[in-house]
């Protein structure tokens, strides 16, 4: 059995001795003081039940048997990083890589700004971004495949495992073609397009939340033409006359074709653009820089509004 006094701090100790052959200068590597490091060095021997050091005065000169201990304790400690190392990097705690989750809406400026900060931030780290839907994207969260998502909220997270930064709040505006009937005007009445064509994104989509809920206060069902799979495609098809949307300011400059008009105060709909991580995680150190940066980035906003 081994004796509860033998640790891996005190061979970790043991061994800048054992390099090092001074207390004052392990006490300077280690952190700790001179007296720490030595009671350290006599708890070994202790639990080691045998002499490690002969003392002459504050002396310590190392016996044969340290050096025998020293090339055990060695592969000890190696094993032991590797291990933790491994296990770190399985979980996705404090690895080179963070792998982030965003919605295809955010990447025009949010993400690239929030990307290029990160790197000055921590400039070994390596980033893998994956697109895709609200569900998706938390989805991945959930199973460990994601280490952070930036999404839109329809109203706070009342999940207790995820912890969220709010970045800036978006508002959703009807889409309508240019040169539409509700051209310039400084907003519109839901109840007014009772009767035109609608195209949506599918379910699980932040923005199909909003439509939803606009169209839930306007008291009536849309008519829907075409439902589609990704926000790109849902401006193209807006653009090219084939219906009208629902969709969040941020868009307006992925294209020309398009005119986007504030809602009637009774549909107004917001989003809340948010950073979620698992609270298990919030010490992450990659974390912890991601999430200043998105902190950053609301208070830029702040400023440049």
């Amino acid at each position: 059995m081994i004796d509860e006094e033998i640790t891996l701090k005190k061979l970790e100790i043991f061994l800048a001795f054992m390099r090092l052959g001074s207390l004052a200068r392990v006490s300077d590597e280690v952190g700790q003081s001179v007296v720490s490091v030595h009671r350290a060095l006599h708890s070994l021997e202790e639990g080691l039940r045998c002499q490690l050091f002969a003392r002459e005065g504050r002396k310590l000169t190392a016996q044969p048997a340290a050096f025998a201990l020293a090339t055990h304790a060695q592969r000890a400690v190696n094993e032991a990083e590797e291990g933790i190392r491994k296990v770190r990097e399985i979980a996705g705690f404090n690895s080179g890589r963070l792998r982030i989750g965003s919605l295809y809406s955010l990447t025009l400026r949010c993400i690239p700004h929030l990307l290029m900060g990160l790197k000055l931030r921590r400039p070994e780290l390596h980033v893998d971004l994956t697109l895709g839907s609200n569900k998706d994207l938390l989805q991945g969260l959930a199973d460990g495949r994601l280490d952070a998502v930036v999404i839109g909220l329809q109203a706070p997270s009342d999940d207790a495992r995820l912890i969220a930064i709010p970045m800036f709040e978006d508002e959703v505006r009807l889409a309508a073609p240019l040169g539409s009937p509700y051209a310039g005007a400084k907003q519109v009445d839901l109840r007014q397009l009772r009767h035109e064509q609608w195209i949506t994104l599918g379910a699980g989509f932040v923005t199909a939340d909003s439509f939803n809920h606009a169209f839930r206060q306007a008291g009536f069902e849309p008519e829907t033409a075409m439902q589609v799979s990704d926000i790109f495609s849902l401006i193209n098809l807006v653009g090219s006359g084939m219906g009208y949307s629902l969709l969040p300011a941020r868009v307006a400059e992925y294209s020309a074709r398009i005119e986007l008009i504030a809602l009637a105060a009774p549909y107004a709909s917001h989003q809340v653009i948010s950073l979620l991580m698992l609270k298990s995680r919030e010490r992450d150190p990659n974390l912890l820089a991601l999430a200043a940066e998105s902190r950053m980035f609301d208070n830029d906003r702040r400023r440049h509004n």
